[in-house]
């Protein structure tokens, strides 16, 4: 089982509008309620695709309740701790008119020490164990910055291995848990290294920089051009095919939900790469915050070109060699 951990959940509204007009009344033509936030987003594709799953976090107010409603239509299990404030809510606006998408989000509640004390509890007596978690997204401003450290190195206690996934100083602090797979885009990248990464060879660089911090894999996501993974031993490239994005919103999460449902079977790093990349692909075909749909994912598979070459390889060529679909 894949359990996810979303400290800051959301309930995405997504609106659609055609040209919008600074300064104007605008009117939408389209509005749609989403549970959101990074864990929830993984526990959802997760599903979708068939696996076992369960979305560990904080929930409060109308808002929250709404998002525990959009679950349970989705049939996707949870174990949230309430809190006095309100779950937060996002904006996302897509103008179809020139093809773009603003988002609007918000910090998120205070959650108080009594509270993360019990949501705490919950997770130490989550029965059966998960095999793999996934933590990721924003911190509530009330929380220490730092927390994703504690959180990891606990499930590690536990003997559990768990996926990153997030940014910033929450990404930074997080890394010195030692986790066991992180998956940062190019941008979070850059920000968390100091340096720009213009091309795949200084994308591989970065990768294997990250390693460097006892982490077992580390992925770096680069969206149309798919994603550069490594470990100390391998270095995979997974490129998808050229489609139409409807929305990018939530096709990271996918792609680590991708990389968790294989690894958690302990299958080739190449089969979860390549299963990410599907996924992430699949919800680019999708409006709004809506996810990928399972019929895409296996439609798409077929068609993500990987590449897989050693470490002592990729130092010697510094380019992947002809790709198999």
């Amino acid at each position: 089982m894949i359990a996810s951990i979303t400290l800051n959940p959301s309930l995405d509204v997504v609106i659609t509008v055609h040209g919008l007009a600074v300064d104007e009344t605008n009117r939408w033509t389209n509005l749609h309620l989403y549970a959101g936030g990074k864990g929830v987003d993984v526990s959802r594709a997760v599903h979708e695709m068939g696996g076992r799953t369960i979305a560990f976090g904080f929930i409060g107010g109308p808002a929250g309740r709404q998002v525990e409603i959009l679950l349970d239509e989705e049939g996707v299990p949870y174990m949230f701790t309430p809190i006095k404030q309100e779950t937060r809510t996002n904006f996302i606006i897509t103008d179809t008119k020139v093809s773009t998408q603003t988002r609007i989000d918000a910090p998120g509640p205070r959650i108080s020490k009594r509270e993360f004390e019990r949501f705490h509890r919950r997770m130490v007596d989550i029965h059966p164990k998960p095999s793999l978690v996934v933590a990721g997204g924003s911190i509530p401003p009330s929380l220490p910055v730092d927390l994703y450290y504690d959180i990891i190195t606990e499930v590690s206690e536990y003997g559990l291995r768990c996926i990153l996934d997030a940014e910033g100083q929450w990404l930074k602090e997080g890394l010195k848990s030692k986790p066991y797979l992180v998956k940062p885009n190019v941008r979070e990248a850059e920000i968390l290294l100091k340096k720009e990464l213009p091309s795949e060879e200084s994308i591989v660089a970065a990768a294997l920089e990250l390693l460097e911090a006892d982490i077992g894999i580390a992925v770096i996501s680069t969206g149309k051009n798919g994603l550069i993974a490594a470990t100390k031993k391998r270095i995979v490239k997974a490129v998808p095919p050229e489609v139409r994005v409807r929305s990018a919103v939530g096709a990271g999460d996918c792609a680590v939900a991708g990389l968790a449902l294989k690894l958690e079977r302990d299958e080739p790093l190449i089969e979860a790469c390549r299963l990410a990349v599907a996924m992430g692909t699949a919800a680019v075909l999708t409006p709004g915050t809506e996810l990928c749909h399972r019929a895409d994912v296996e439609r798409l598979l077929p068609q993500v070109q990987v590449w897989e070459m050693t470490v002592k390889e990729w130092s010697k060529k510094r380019v992947f060699a002809a790709g198999n679909a």
